[in-house]
């Protein structure tokens, strides 16, 4: 029977956040894929119109149902989660000596975008359970590094580092905000410090390239160090208002790398300077803000631990996304979400909106 209630709490302000994110980003990319008169990319605008259509319907989807049914199959999420990882080593997609996605006819989707909810729901509901206020001890510690491994290891297969290092901070951010015991912690604290210098011979070398360009642009200007270099002076270039809507030259001419994608923040940047960037990062922090006011009304402790892991998630993406194309962090592939194109991307924030207007709007259950 339906309960007037979800009404009186649906969240209007976390769906008008959305909105306007959203449109922000179909605005920046309608600029951004035809810039260049010569060859204008008009397909991946209206694709996107597509996925963003297709991430509202998710969305009410996501917030229809009771976000407590997601407790029952946790089992059959992470199944079905770990399976779409294995499929995609077996017949998926090869883009860019990558294979990460599958292919649904004209469109692609990538499964390892979406493993991001499926973690965050199986963790909510193994922390909810064990979480007390002495911490995790390193014997309760051992099935989530269990549940978050697998994938991690499946995804960097791929191979996908960003995906799988977003992975381990989205489960780290929940393990640290239902606490850890100190000496657990001071255990794993002095591990980590051991295992990383240790990382860097099991990486590839386009992997210790990007961190060598990172630490310094210039060594390699024509190559590696391009897309960073021409990047941070898009942002520059920006200045305080910006050259106007369509009328940042770097994108024009094309010397901005991947510009709807993981730069398009570069595009928006130098288009409306340092007060529009400035807008944008607002709204971000203000949707963040409102994920964690979320989590702390929901009296229901795993609404609350998917809440913290949603927003975490939304957190790290725009964090490493931002600090990328600033120069301030490795170049990893991680697009801005809502904003930049990308189906899977597009869906998988849709998805998690929908989840925190499902928990916001059902928080009087536990009041």
């Amino acid at each position: 029977m339906f309960d007037r209630r979800l009404i009186q709490y649906f969240d209007w302000v976390l769906l008008a956040l959305t909105a306007v994110l959203l449109g922000i980003g179909l605005m920046t990319l309608y600029s951004a894929v035809l810039a260049d008169e010569i060859a204008p990319q008009k397909i991946l605008f209206y694709k996107q119109l597509i996925w963003a259509g297709g991430g509202c319907g998710i969305m009410i989807i996501c917030f229809v149902f009771n976000y407590k049914l997601l407790d029952k199959y946790f089992i059959l999420i992470y199944v079905t989660c770990i399976l779409l990882l294995v499929l995609v080593l077996i017949i998926g997609k090869h883009v860019g000596g990558s294979q990460r996605w599958l292919a649904l006819g004209p469109f692609s989707i990538q499964p390892s975008e979406f493993i991001k909810i499926g973690i965050i729901v199986v963790l909510a509901r193994y922390y909810s359970r064990v979480m007390n206020a002495g911490g995790l001890t390193l014997k309760e510690l051992i099935y989530p590094v269990g549940l978050v491994g697998l994938p991690f290891l499946l995804i960097v297969k791929q191979p996908d580092l960003g995906t799988a290092l977003l992975l381990a901070l989205i489960a780290g951010t929940m393990t640290l905000f239902v606490k850890i015991e100190r000496r657990t912690l001071l255990g794993i604290i002095v591990l980590g410090a051991t295992v990383v210098p240790l990382v860097g011979s099991f990486l590839k070398e386009y992997q210790k390239q990007r961190i060598l360009t990172f630490l310094n642009p210039d060594r390699d200007p024509l190559g590696a160090g391009y897309h960073i270099i021409q990047s941070k002076i898009a942002i520059g270039s920006g200045m305080l208002t910006g050259k106007g809507y369509r009328a940042g030259t770097q994108n024009a001419l094309s010397f901005l790398p991947e510009q709807h994608t993981d730069f398009i923040f570069s595009v928006l940047a130098e288009e409306w300077g340092l007060a529009g960037s400035g807008i944008l990062l607002v709204l971000f922090l203000v949707l963040l803000m409102w994920g964690l006011n979320i989590a702390h009304s929901c009296r229901d402790p795993f609404g609350t631990l998917m809440a913290v892991g949603i927003t975490g998630m939304l957190f790290w993406e725009i964090f490493i996304n931002i600090g990328m194309v600033m120069g301030l962090m490795p170049v990893v592939g991680v697009p801005l979400p809502l904003i930049s194109y990308g189906g899977s991307s597009t869906l998988k924030v849709m998805m998690a909106i929908g989840l925190l207007l499902n928990i916001s709007m059902r928080r009087f259950q536990f009041e």
